[in-house]
């Protein structure tokens, strides 16, 4: 090490450098002569190595012979080509930096100098590899300080608007600078719990680690903040493996402090540290970390900061509030701005003596407010007041302020200060609402109403509160009503019904019932009773409010009309709608005009008439067991009925029933109400038709197909034939065979032909019990050559059970096709996108005691959740303009509906699914 001292300081100029020895010639030597320096070469006149000292040769990992012929050139790095040009002579006197190529691929850095050594030269070295890579790294680190500042100065001087992106743009330039793949900086979340990704740098060679607003939960917090502050990146713990932060990928992050605790995180994803950047130390990737995060937390704060103080000048000015201030000597008060200008006083004038600031004050308040001041400003009692403001205009409303003021001490210091609040709506409103009170309670006192509160005790309502009616109006006070005794002035034949009044109050918390009550001199009032009960935040009962409304005249009154029949019946007569009164066995006991005009009679005909005639029997059926289902919870029923009319075609009514029934509970009279539905029911028929008739038109190239696959066998038979004949081979059994086969096709067409006749005719007027079945069987007859030829698998499972749902056979098919085809429709349009998709539709039967399940799913991918809703819309459709009408679902939906049933929808896990629910028959 001296030896090495002593080298650096001749390089340094601190001692003379060795004087260059005279030129002579000496005998040629296998090993350098001794020197001062440990690494030698000695070089021949035209710069070939002819040895090497053995410490160099142990750095330089050479071993065996010097060759003779291997020049200095061959040691080195290329880039200390230019050093050793020319031969040693030209070298004397010279310092030369050179690089020496070691085995394992690293480079010994040095420093050395020629001197003569006889005819020969003597190359001596000195190792500069320490000396280089502290300036390397003191120059590192002055590039990082320089970075940091930048970083710093360009988020300071950024518009705020701009801060976030200008933040993305630093980070990007920090990563690009350090070769970082994925740099991000996480902000604690508004609330303070968790973090969130402020801003991020993703290289585009590197996965995607984050994304601006991402949060990573609250995993960051469970990192000891000085174990972070003292990472060393060469250690494990700079590694750190975080779900919500880095994904399990390989990244380190630094912590930001500010006031004891770490508010900002900057993340790097895919990076060592201490292989990628290890001139840098922790302090250096501190002040990086600050000089990024420091400012934007600082301009964040600041705008936190000024928008508190919007909003609280917004509240002030919204709330008509601001703050005052006594000032030292008690004779000036200080006003906040928008305090001013509630008091309407000018913008610029804040400050006003105290005596013109209570002449603003009404003068019937003024003296209250002036002791109450003085008091506070006196003994620190503390003020709390409502006072009126001046005017000058005495129809306008009053402004009132609540004042409100204490006296804060700070050492010596004693500042007296309140607040003043424009509360004029709510003390107008407390003025309003007494005034209405009083109203109400003269309009109660006067009316034919009581207001009245039952308290609760044990499971008992008693009577606590009556308003000023009572008296007035029955005649009793209070007094006489407590106690149990209010039971006795109800009438004997309603008691049953205020004991039940009572039940059902404390039951379903609200009744509404009438019943007599008798006043003190004797007559009794038909009161209507409405009541409510109250019950704490537990669900206990606390106690009933109810009304008390006479309401005498109007119950007599209704009686006078109910015995008014004939009138009712004018009534009656002038509606257009059917209205008719019949037994439970279907005897007509009253009709009006549109009704008998219908029957094609008059109405005097219609009592004694049967409707049952106009009905078929499954009709009739149905209508008697829809009567027979009535009750008095239930009274009432709406359904479509089908009737045979004299002379004309058939006429559907929507018919509603309402039964009466008697004490007993036993129906005695149905009243009912129908108007004539048979131009939209037939309509609906057309339309049902139509997409009948529509969707034959969408199978008319399987159908096609189906009915050429017969022919072209029919065809091969009668030409194979034709051949034997011409050959003379004819043999029986040959011919029998075609001629089967021959049949076998015939038939086979004449099925289709069939199918296709019966599927296009008009449904039948009434519905039928059908096996469901013979629809499914009916579609994959039509449809399973056409699905084939288009390469779509049809996977149909087991029927089970055959049962019998009500309703059209035809139109079942119907839905099933139009299913089916647009399942068809939906696959053929995702294989066109994607070669390798293999489509199949898979048809299913379930079925349960009650419920039969006709299931259609495919593998299409599904449909659009936000579609659900409206794909059983009339007229929707996802398909292109002139390929759909959208009527197709809308109208099997409707078909589905008529026979009881229901048609859904819903995504599966490879594709649509459509069930139709089907209720079965009990036969």
């Amino acid at each position: 090490m001296p030896l090495k001292n002593e080298i650096l300081n001749r390089w340094l100029g601190r001692t003379d450098a060795p004087a260059e020895p005279a030129p002579q010639r000496l005998p040629q030597v296998s090993e350098p002569a001794p020197v001062s320096a440990d690494w030698n070469m000695q070089l021949d006149e035209e710069g070939r190595v002819t040895g090497i000292s053995k410490a160099l040769r142990t750095a330089l990992g050479v071993s065996g012979a010097v060759t003779p012929a291997q020049r200095l050139l061959g040691y080195l790095m290329p880039s200390s080509a230019l050093v050793v040009e020319g031969t040693p002579q030209d070298w004397l006197g010279h310092m030369l930096d050179l690089d020496f190529r070691r085995p394992n691929g690293q480079v010994l850095h040095t420093r050395g100098w020629v001197q003569a050594q006889g005819s020969d030269w003597l190359l001596q070295l000195l190792d500069i590899g320490d000396l280089m890579e502290q300036a390397s790294a003191a120059q590192s680190r002055q590039q990082c300080l320089r970075l940091a500042g930048q970083l710093a100065e360009k988020v300071r001087g950024c518009h705020l608007e701009r801060l976030q992106a200008v933040t993305a743009e630093q980070l990007e330039e920090l990563a690009q600078n350090y070769r970082v793949p994925c740099l991000a900086l996480a902000l604690a979340e508004p609330g303070g719990v968790g973090w969130r990704i402020y801003a991020h740098y993703n290289a585009q060679t590197a996965p995607q680690l984050w994304q601006d607003g991402q949060r990573l939960g609250t995993d960051l917090d469970s990192l000891n903040s000085t174990v972070t502050h003292q990472i060393d990146f060469g250690a494990p713990v700079a590694q750190v493996h975080l779900q919500s932060a880095f994904g399990n990928a390989e990244g380190f992050l630094l912590p930001h402090h500010k006031e004891g605790s770490i508010k900002a995180w900057l993340l790097f994803g895919f990076y060592n540290a201490a292989h990628q950047a290890p001139e840098l130390g922790d302090r250096e990737w501190m002040n990086l970390c600050a000089a990024l995060a420091g400012p934007i937390l600082y301009r964040q704060a600041d705008q936190v900061h000024r928008h508190q103080l919007e909003r609280l000048a917004v509240l002030q000015d919204l709330l008509g509030t601001g703050w005052w201030e006594l000032l030292p000597g008690g004779e000036d008060i200080q006003l906040a701005p928008q305090l001013a200008r509630t008091l309407g006083l000018p913008e610029t004038r804040d400050v006003l003596a105290l005596d013109a600031w209570l002449q603003l004050i009404h003068p019937a308040d003024r003296h209250e407010l002036e002791s109450r001041l003085s008091l506070l400003r006196d003994h620190g009692t503390a003020m709390l007041s409502c006072v009126r403001l001046r005017q000058d205009d005495p129809g306008q409303a009053p402004v009132w302020l609540r004042i409100q003021g204490q006296v804060l001490v700070s050492g010596q210091v004693r500042r007296v200060l309140g607040f003043m609040l424009d509360v004029s709506d709510i003390k107008n409103q407390e003025i309003q609402a007494a005034a209405a009170h009083a109203r109400l309670d003269n309009l109660i006192a006067s009316s034919p109403a009581v207001i009245y509160v039952l308290g609760y005790d044990h499971g008992s309502l008693e009577p606590t509160f009556f308003s000023a009616s009572l008296t007035p109006l029955l005649g009793w006070t209070q007094a006489e009503c407590s106690d149990g005794q209010l039971t006795q002035y109800i009438h004997p034949d309603d008691r049953d019904i205020w004991f039940q009044r009572t039940r059902q109050l404390l039951r379903e918390g609200v009744v509404s019932c009438r019943y007599r009550l008798r006043d003190k001199k004797g007559s009794y009032h038909w009161l209507l009773d409405e009541a409510r009960l109250l019950r704490d935040d537990l669900g206990m009962p606390v106690e009933a409010v109810g009304l008390w409304l006479d309401v005498t005249d109007a119950t007599q009154a209704t009686e006078r009309v109910r015995e008014s029949e004939e009138r009712y019946r004018i009534l009656v007569e002038d509606s257009p709608a059917m209205i008719c009164r019949y037994t439970p066995d279907l005897i007509l006991n009253f009709g009006n005009r549109p009704l008998a005009d219908y029957l094609e009679c008059t109405p005097a005909q219609l009592p004694g008439v049967n409707l049952g005639e106009w009905f078929s029997a499954e009709q009739k059926e149905a209508f008697l067991r829809r009567i027979d289902d009535l009750t008095p919870e239930s009274p009432m029923s709406t359904a479509e009925i089908c009737l045979e009319l004299p002379g004309r075609e058939h006429a559907w009514w929507i018919w509603a029933d309402r039964g009466v029934f008697n004490d007993a509970g036993e129906l005695i009279e149905i009243q009912a109400v129908g108007r004539d539905n048979t131009e939209i029911r037939r309509t609906r028929m057309q339309l049902n038709q139509s997409a009948k008739m529509a969707t034959l038109g969408e199978m008319a190239t399987g159908l096609a197909h189906e009915i050429n696959q017969p022919l072209n066998v029919m065809r091969m038979a009668v030409v194979n034939v034709l051949k034997r004949l011409s050959n003379g081979e004819v043999e029986i059994d040959y011919l029998t065979d075609k001629l089967n086969r021959i049949d076998a096709q015939v038939q086979r067409a004449a099925r289709v032909v069939n199918h296709m006749r019966v599927f296009g005719r008009r449904s039948e007027i009434e519905q039928q019990l059908f096996d469901p079945i013979e629809a499914v069987e009916g579609t994959l007859n039509m449809l399973t050559e056409g699905m084939k030829g288009k390469g779509v698998d049809l996977r149909v499972g087991e029927y089970g059970e055959r049962v019998q749902v009500r309703g059209h056979v035809d139109q079942l098919e119907q839905v099933l096709i139009n299913l089916m085809v647009n399942a068809r429709d939906a696959l053929l349009s995702k294989r066109d996108k994607d070669r390798d998709f293999e489509p199949w539709i898979a048809l299913r039967v379930e079925q349960d005691d009650q419920t039969l399940w006709l299931v259609v799913e495919d593998n299409g991918g599904g449909i659009d959740p936000r579609l659900l809703e409206r794909i059983f819309e009339p007229f929707f459709t996802t398909k292109p303009v002139g390929v759909g009408t959208g009527l197709g679902l809308s109208v099997s939906y409707g078909i589905v509906e008529q026979m009881g049933g229901r048609l859904s929808v819903s995504n599966a896990s490879e594709g649509a699914c459509f069930r139709i629910a089907l209720p079965i028959a009990l036969v």
